[in-house]
């Protein structure tokens, strides 16, 4: 069964169709990019699987179960996460606060528990602590658990929001632009790293990158879009040479050297 399965997914604003008959099915354990020019419709996409936009038409598939339309909370719950291209962080709180957050739904003690600092109470605030420093520890952050999560480097902030998401316990995972803004040593190290997450973790991953060497070193299978449909589907190396996706990128009669 695959993890995720898109068919003939739409969404039209207006009079524009952002997506069009989009189709992708991901495996167990994958790792898939989704590249393509800026308005390809690449972030669409996320935001229709993860709930925040509902499709025009077309289905979505989660582990045998249609999600289409689901509201994003379910389908969180369900075993979805995801960054955001534009890093989302309670700034102000901090680094362990805002992995502890996403812990919530998992809480088991109530507002009585709360109000009394029963024993329930601690032992499941110890238990989500726990928790979060253990995913910290992966993300290399664990030393900044108490520092304000404004004041992390870019990088760090990045790796912030994937143990936020990781916080959630999904199944799969969805990155938009994880290397944005990186340096080529810093864009090496995250490549490790979502390695490195995905067999601990055992993850299933599908990213949006504009970074060509993080993508052709990361991910089996690419799938290219532009104006909303996919336009080519393949490993990495059938991507960097298929026409159409030079055309797309590089303008007709493109070539690699």
């Amino acid at each position: 069964m695959p993890v995720l399965e898109v068919s003939g997914l739409s969404k039209s604003f207006g009079g524009l169709k952002a997506v069009n008959d989009f189709n992708l099915t991901v495996e167990e354990g994958e790792i898939v990019g989704l590249i393509g020019p800026n308005g390809a419709g690449k972030t669409t996409v996320f935001n229709l699987i993860t709930g925040l936009y509902k499709p025009t038409s077309g289905q979505i598939t989660f582990l045998g179960e249609n999600i289409t339309g689901l509201p994003p909370f379910l389908i969180a719950q369900r075993g979805i996460a995801r960054t955001f291209q534009n890093i989302r962080l309670f700034k102000g709180n901090t680094v362990l606060d805002n992995v502890r957050a996403v812990s919530h739904p998992t809480i088991k003690y109530n507002l009585f528990d709360a109000f009394l600092r029963t024993p329930r109470f601690y032992r499941e605030e110890e238990r989500v602590t726990r928790e979060a420093m253990d995913l910290l520890e992966a993300l290399n952050l664990a030393g900044k658990a108490h520092e304000k999560a404004g004041n992390l480097a870019y990088g760090e902030q990045r790796r912030l929001e994937i143990a936020r998401a990781l916080a959630a316990h999904p199944r799969l995972l969805l990155l938009d632009e994880p290397a944005a803004g990186m340096n080529p040593a810093e864009v090496r190290r995250m490549v490790e790293l979502i390695r490195a997450i995905k067999d601990k973790f055992k993850l299933t991953i599908l990213l949006i990158e504009h970074q060509m060497g993080m993508v052709m070193n990361l991910c089996e299978r690419v799938v290219v879009m532009d104006f909303g449909q996919v336009i080519a589907t393949g490993t990495p190396a059938e991507i960097r040479h298929n026409p159409l996706v030079l055309e797309a990128y590089l303008g007709k009669g493109a070539t690699v050297a």
